[in-house]
């Protein structure tokens, strides 16, 4: 049996016709940018994040983009953020001129490590960009400490994280200074293309924001400061609209399926053994479902290179999120940085797997993707 690492047309199919006709009523309407369905996706995100205020714009990359140009942050200035993570986090940072400084992760939560963030501010350090990584908060009251106390702005990478809840219930996107979503189609929310937002309490931020999304202008054609085209269209604000009702089910069955798979791998020996080690839900709280809203589903496996080949060759999904820690991309070699400076990303990037997680997945395909698991194992076991 097939099973894909993700099912868009299955998640699609039940919402076919709500999508279809949410994109007719904006083409009715010929409100394309900036339209009514937009603002009224900001007061829904705003409000399911718990912000005050909500910023719809093109893509999660341009959200870290814009919140970076919002804080004044540019050449000369240090950004401490984590070096595992999708590029976008330390790629904003190079694109404003300032310069990306990587601390570790916890290799539990696959999060930064926040005992080591503090000899890491210098006197040029302006900001802090904890990731949510895989769908779980960062450990923000540590690193909330730090910023107050040191004067940092502390900017969200929750791309893979909404709704995803801290200690507190406190959700992602709403404990730091701002807060970057992504609506890429494979994320829990996902857009028909790219989609992104900011969230923050602060107001006067929010309006630079707003200033900033529309190349700097206020009013139209006067332009106090330079920004950019971050604007978020109004098809995607609708088609997420519709989406976003559903999400707090989704997530649940996401959770649904980490739960069992827990099961299965308990049962196997895989665990036992040491082949296999699964992703903790470092945070999880009583009274607070969203601890995790997994994202991802990423185990840690023994002979990861090998796994991968054998469950493709089952045409088993799964993906390696990352193999290069940022560190040791050639664009960030002016750093300065060598390999075993971040033993933790390093091992991360060379051990983790994601397998499919997504809210249509059925337990018959989970239990086919354990067993070729399994059988994968068996075979090294019997020297195979």
């Amino acid at each position: 049996m097939a099973v894909p690492l993700l099912d868009l047309a299955a998640h699609h199919r039940p919402l076919h016709k709500e999508l279809v006709a949410a994109i007719e009523q904006v083409v009715q309407s010929q409100a394309f940018i900036l339209g009514p369905d937009v603002g009224t996706l900001e007061e829904r995100i705003a409000s399911y994040c718990g912000t005050g205020a909500a910023i719809g714009v093109s893509s999660g990359t341009d959200a870290l983009l814009i919140a970076l140009m919002a804080l004044n942050i540019g050449p000369g200035d240090e950004v401490i953020t984590s070096p595992y993570s999708f590029f976008a986090t330390a790629g904003a940072v190079a694109r404003v001129g300032a310069k990306p400084v990587f601390v570790d992760i916890d290799p539990r939560s696959y999060n930064i490590d926040p005992g080591r963030v503090e000899q890491a501010v210098t006197s040029r350090t302006k900001a802090l960009i904890p990731v949510h990584l895989y769908g779980q908060c960062a450990d923000m009251d540590p690193l909330m400490d730090i910023a107050t106390r040191r004067g940092l702005a502390v900017i969200e990478d929750a791309a893979q994280a909404i709704g995803s809840e801290y200690r507190d219930g406190r959700r992602a996107g709403s404990l730091g200074t701002v807060g970057c979503f992504s609506f890429f189609p494979s994320k829990n929310l996902g857009a028909l293309g790219d989609a992104g937002m900011v969230t923050t309490n602060d107001p006067q931020l929010a309006e630079r924001l707003r200033i900033l999304r529309v190349h700097g202008s206020q009013p139209k054609y006067y332009h106090k400061i330079i920004g950019g085209n971050f604007r978020l269209d109004s098809i995607q604000a609708a088609v997420l609209n519709v989406k976003l009702k559903h999400l707090d089910g989704w997530t649940r069955r996401r959770q649904d399926n980490a739960q069992r798979y827990e099961t299965l791998f308990q049962q196997s020996d895989l665990v036992k053994k040491g082949h296999v080690r699964l992703p903790e839900a470092v945070y999880r709280a009583s009274g607070h479902r969203h601890y995790h809203i997994y994202n991802q589903f990423v185990l840690r496996a023994g002979e990861r290179d090998r796994l991968i080949v054998h469950l493709k060759g089952k045409s088993i999904g799964a993906e390696i999120y990352y193999p290069v820690p940022f560190h040791l991309q050639e664009c960030f070699q002016y750093l300065g940085y060598k390999a075993g400076d971040f033993p933790e990303s390093e091992r991360a990037a060379s051990e983790t797997i994601a397998i499919p997680i997504y809210p249509e997945l059925t337990q018959l395909q989970q239990q086919e993707v354990v067993n070729a698991i399994c059988d994968f194992y068996k075979d090294r076991d019997r020297g195979i």
